[in-house]
């Protein structure tokens, strides 16, 4: 994959997952803006990226605002000339069931996730148009999006709202030659390494450098960060032109098409539904085969 003469936006890119897409970004070729809160994370990243010949310029930004994300965009272009992609993966945690969610907890980590890709996105959008070359837009989502998660009622709405995003922005840019995609990552974080199931194999890999068992990366789909980053690095390169509106989920060995929402089974009524016709056929009819929710919980094998 070669992003030579591209410059890339990456939102909250200081470690993690997003420091993995600007690295993989900039080893392809891309020159790349890192973004981040703190401006420690930011200039490690920047020095990690030209120490192996990239190139890198940092802004230390919160995402959400207008202000934040039109100084991103306009960063890429005054340092390197031009944006071709915008990578939305900034985010924050502010886990807690509903009856114990704060109207803080909520509005955080909806303005950080959604708003900031909201935002981040319609800067980039704007300036892809005004080149006129085409672009291309990555939007950061989730499982918890997809399927929910016990404890993310903020979490699990703004991811699920940004692959509602990308499908509604594929076509809206399709004329402009910009793509849009949302990817699913599921990968070895601070945040995965809590996980009951996942913690002392994630931790023993750590520390013998051993790789992480077959289970872990085929059945959970779970790996490092550099597996997810792949994706990044094939959705931004003139291999994907025609791949858009998709939601794809990468992690470990796994690579995974997420299906969009349609209806899975249908009835009719002359004259329409009363609350009694449909009690009567709910569970033998539409009903009979209800749809799952939430996350599966991890299991490891038995040894």
């Amino acid at each position: 994959m070669d992003l030579q003469g591209k410059v890339a936006v990456v939102t909250g890119s200081g470690r993690g997952l997003g420091l993995a897409y600007a690295q993989a970004l900039a080893a392809a070729g891309a020159a790349v803006v890192v973004n981040d809160i703190d401006p420690e994370a930011v200039h490690t990243a920047v020095d990690a990226i030209t120490s192996q010949g990239g190139k890198a310029a940092g802004v230390v930004a919160a995402v959400g605002d207008t202000a934040a994300a039109e100084h991103i965009v306009e960063t890429a272009v005054r340092e390197f000339g031009r944006l071709d992609v915008c990578v939305t993966n900034a985010g924050i945690l502010r886990d807690r069931v509903l009856w114990k969610m704060t109207d803080d907890d909520f509005d955080a980590v909806v303005k950080v996730h959604l708003r900031g890709t909201f935002t981040c996105a319609r800067a980039a959008a704007v300036r892809m148009r005004e080149q006129g070359t085409g672009g291309r837009l990555v939007l950061i989502s989730s499982p918890a999006g997809q399927r929910g998660n016990f404890g993310q009622t903020n979490y699990a709405a703004a991811k699920a709202g940004i692959v509602a995003m990308a499908r509604t922005w594929a076509m809206e840019l399709a004329r402009a030659g910009i793509t849009v995609n949302a990817v699913v990552p599921v990968a070895a974080t601070e945040m995965t390494k809590t996980i009951p199931a996942f913690a002392p194999v994630i931790a023993d890999s750590e520390r013998t450098g051993a790789p992480l068992p077959d289970w872990l990366r085929k059945d959970e789909g779970l790996g490092t960060v550099e597996d997810v980053a792949s994706l990044i690095t094939f959705l931004a390169s003139e291999a994907a032109k025609d791949v858009t509106g998709q939601a794809i989920g990468i992690g470990g060995d796994r690579l995974a098409l997420w299906a969009h929402p349609k209806e899975k089974s249908v009835a009719f009524a002359d004259g329409g539904w009363s609350a009694d016709a449909i009690g009567a056929q709910w569970h033998s009819g539409v009903g009979a085969d209800p749809e799952t929710y939430g996350i599966p919980a991890p299991q490891a094998p038995e040894v």
